[in-house]
C-alpha cells in the first residue's frame, strides 16, 4: 500500500480564519474554481451520500460555517479543509514523498536529525489533525503545520550542515530533506508556513 503527502505553502492565518468564518463568497469562489475536482470527490465518495452523508460541497459549507458535523464523516471535513488550504496556498512539489511506503517520513525524519535539523518533520505534518471545531478525520488521512518560525530556523540548522554529513546520507533520503528544506524556504521566501496533508 503506497501513501502521500501533500504539502501547500500558505497564510496559515487566513486558513486558520476561514474555519466558522461563515464566508459564503469564500465558499462559493472555492465551488467554481475547483468544480471539475469536487465533483470527482463526489462520485469517489458517492457511498457517503448514499448513506446520508455529507457531499464534498456539503462538508466545504460546514467548515466555513463552523457546523453543523456530523462526526461518522470526519475524514469529509478533512478533504474539504484541503480544499481550503488549495484554495488560500500553493501546491508545493511532493515527487519525494507520493507515493511513498509505510515508514518512509519516520525514515526521512531520521536523516534530518542526523544532519542536525530538528525544527521541522516531515512526519508533523501528517498525524496531527484539523482545526477545532472541525472533528477529527480518524486513520484515513492527516494533517500538520510548520510556521514560518520553524521553517526559518529548519533553514538555518541546514545551512550549517556540511557537504561530507550529506554524502553520508542515503542519497534517497538526502533528496527528500533537500525536497523539504525547499518547501522551507519557499514559505521563508514569501512569509508564510507550510500546510501538510497524509493520505
Amino acid at each position: 500500500m503506497s501513501f502521500a503527502l501533500t504539502p501547500y505553502v500558505v497564510d496559515l492565518d487566513v486558513l486558520h480564519a476561514s474555519v466558522g468564518s461563515n464566508d459564503d463568497k469564500l465558499r462559493r469562489m472555492i465551488g467554481g474554481r475547483f468544480k471539475q475536482h469536487l465533483d470527482f470527490d463526489d462520485s469517489q465518495f458517492d457511498h457517503v451520500t448514499d448513506e446520508g452523508g455529507p457531499s464534498i460541497r456539503d462538508a466545504i459549507r460546514a467548515v466555513i460555517e463552523g457546523g453543523p458535523f456530523d462526526e461518522r464523516y470526519g475524514f469529509m471535513y478533512g478533504y474539504a479543509y484541503k480544499w481550503i488550504c488549495e484554495f488560500h496556498g500553493r501546491f508545493l512539489d511532493n515527487s519525494d514523498f507520493s507515493p511513498m511506503r509505510a515508514g518512509w517520513l519516520e525514515t526521512v525524519d531520521e536523516g534530518l536529525k542526523e544532519l542536525g535539523v530538528s525544527a521541522v518533520s516531515v512526519t508533523g505534518l501528517s498525524y496531527g489533525g484539523p482545526p477545532s471545531p472541525i472533528p477529527s478525520s480518524g486513520i484515513e488521512s492527516g494533517c500538520g503545520e510548520w510556521s514560518l518560525e520553524e521553517c526559518q530556523k529548519a533553514l538555518e540548522q541546514w545551512e550549517a550542515v556540511t557537504d561530507e554529513a550529506k554524502s553520508d546520507l542515503d542519497p534517497y533520503v538526502l533528496e527528500a530533506a533537500q525536497s523539504a528544506m525547499e518547501w522551507c524556504r519557499t514559505a521563508a521566501t514569501v512569509g508564510r508556513g507550510v500546510a501538510g496533508f497524509f493520505s
